[in-house]
């Protein structure tokens, strides 16, 4: 029995109603899209796409050695891709098992577990590289344990450093959009699997997973985006990537700089086009859960269990604390540390991270209504803009709203100042919310949409009692995928803020610059408090997966 005959089985049909008029989602009455939707959707396109028309356009006016650039960016292109695929198939497979774990099992703890798997996509990548280097030093964290096994001091570069530590830096990104599906999906389907015979392994794997595939794309894509934008932890473990030849070259080569930008957005571009192509255009995805799950026994299983969640937050997040706390403690013993600065900028950190986080959800939250209820070509093409917003390095973006907006006749009084800080971080990580937005569509089936329509035909009131909770889980995943990865965002957050403004990674980033590793140590326990706090508190309790049993 396939997963769509169960999940017919488990939704009752439609109720039949000749009078009732259609649905209206961005068409006319005609049934094509109406020009305010048109509008819309062209707008969100082109403002997500200014980072790429940049650096296209910088290009073209920094050619004349374009063939020999370009020659010059296929090694590091190469290794770019080796180290993006094998950190997103790393991530999906490790998100997503941790998921299952904490949602539809009774591992012990998981109510403190969801908060802290979560944590390590907060430590800024060149802070956790450098506290995994820090560990493995000589008195580092892991000394004890490698000069237990015949180990000092181990040269961390290279391919494998580099992905070891950002698959443990990026499975989040899979694991909040499939935990928040996995909440939405009605268990009907995998016990009736499981009535059938099939163990609760194959349950999963035939049943359950087919209907998850969407949210672990979506995660999978964002890690694969991330990747290839990465700077800070391949620069400190001496992996020769495209970021590498982007930031080396910026000052000294702008045209390598340039034409290395474009072949990452082109990379992109191609990444995401193939991926959207792929995502299912059903508007649902399984039966909508009706009542609160009721956790699997794991049995003989808990140890292992619990075994892979502890190894996930001790390499992801326990050690790079420790060295953190290292850093940190010399400072507080020595009084150099400056607490009040700190004070200003986590205040200053969770406010600009959780606006950013609700104008994302905003702007992307209609386009993702239309892809997958009245999927587009205008639609698709935006929603790949949105989605390829991700790859463009923060700084590349940065410089792409400083040249529009000292070139615009009108918008030049934007600079340096919190509105356009806000819009960098919205068209950076824009892309996180939109595939928890069309998660969170998906949830609500076109059965029951068309079953309140006959109930309540004042379209506010349904939204309100059918759909926002329904749509929430998958929403305050996206909203909160958006808030981590912006509080920890630097190279966008030091052009474009506004005299004056520090952040919790400004002031890091600050301190590391200047070897004051007290500083960076204290900073960095900062962030990943305030992180785990608005994280339980906004994310976690606000989608239900803490009070879920």
């Amino acid at each position: 029995m396939t997963t769509s005959s169960l999940q017919a089985d488990s939704n009752p049909p439609p109720a039949s109603d000749t009078t009732a008029k259609p649905e209206v989602d961005g068409r006319g009455s005609s049934g094509r899209t109406s020009t305010a939707t048109l509008a819309y959707v062209v707008a969100v396109g082109v403002i997500f796409a200014l980072p790429g028309a940049f650096v296209a356009l910088r290009t073209v006016q920094l050619g004349g050695e374009l063939a020999g650039t370009l020659s010059d960016t296929m090694a590091p292109l190469g290794r770019t891709i080796l180290l993006a695929v094998s950190v997103s198939a790393t991530a999906a497979a490790i998100g997503t098992v941790l998921s299952w774990l904490l949602v539809r099992t009774d591992l012990p703890g998981r109510s403190i577990w969801r908060v802290l798997v979560v944590l390590p996509l907060v430590l800024p990548s060149f802070v956790g590289a450098a506290a995994f280097l820090a560990a493995v030093t000589r008195g580092g964290a892991l000394s004890p344990l490698l000069e237990l096994v015949g180990i000092e001091s181990p040269r961390l570069r290279g391919f494998w450093p580099s992905w070891f530590v950002l698959s443990l830096f990026t499975y989040p990104y899979v694991f909040l959009p499939v935990s928040a599906r996995l909440l939405a999906l009605s268990p009907t389907l995998e016990e009736s699997a499981r009535v059938l015979g099939r163990s609760p392994l194959r349950s999963f794997i035939d049943v359950t997973l087919p209907q998850l595939r969407n949210a672990i794309g979506s995660g999978a894509l964002l890690v694969f985006l991330y990747t290839v934008s990465e700077f800070g932890a391949v620069q400190l473990l001496g992996y020769d990537t495209l970021t590498r030849v982007i930031f080396a070259a910026q000052l000294t080569d702008r045209a390598t700089s340039f034409t290395a930008s474009l072949v990452l957005v082109a990379l992109a571009i191609t990444v995401v086009a193939v991926q959207r192509s792929s995502i299912s255009s059903d508007g649902s995805e399984g039966p909508v859960r009706s009542h609160m799950l009721r956790p699997q026994a794991l049995g003989r299983w808990t140890v292992p269990g619990l075994a892979v969640v502890l190894f996930c937050c001790t390499f992801g997040l326990f050690i790079p604390i420790a060295s953190l706390l290292t850093w940190g403690w010399r400072g507080v013993r020595r009084g150099t540390v400056p607490f009040d600065g700190l004070l200003e900028a986590a205040l200053n950190t969770a406010g600009v991270g959780v606006a950013t986080a609700v104008i994302a959800v905003a702007v992307v939250l209609p386009l993702a209504t239309l892809l997958v209820r009245n999927r587009t070509r205008p639609t698709e093409i935006a929603s790949i803009s949105v989605v390829g917003g991700f790859a463009v390095p923060g700084l590349v973006i940065a410089l792409s709203l400083v040249f529009w907006t000292l070139n615009a006749p009108v918008v030049g009084r934007l600079y340096q100042t919190l509105p356009l800080l806000v819009g960098a971080y919205v068209i950076h990580f824009g892309s996180q919310a939109l595939g928890a937005a069309e998660d969170s569509v998906r949830a609500v089936p076109s059965t029951l949409r068309e079953s309140s329509r006959l109930l309540e035909p004042s379209l506010p009131r349904r939204m309100l009692s059918i759909d926002v909770p329904l749509m929430r889980p998958s929403l305050v995943s996206g909203a909160g995928l958006v808030l981590l990865s912006t509080v920890k965002e630097l190279p966008a957050t030091l052009l474009l803020a506004p005299t004056g403004f520090s952040t919790l990674a400004t002031e890091v980033w600050g301190s590391y610059e200047d070897g004051f590793f007290a500083e960076v140590g204290v900073g960095g326990i900062v962030l990943v408090a305030l992180s785990g706090v608005l994280t339980w508190a906004l994310v976690l309790r606000g989608s239900d997966v803490i009070r879920q049993r």
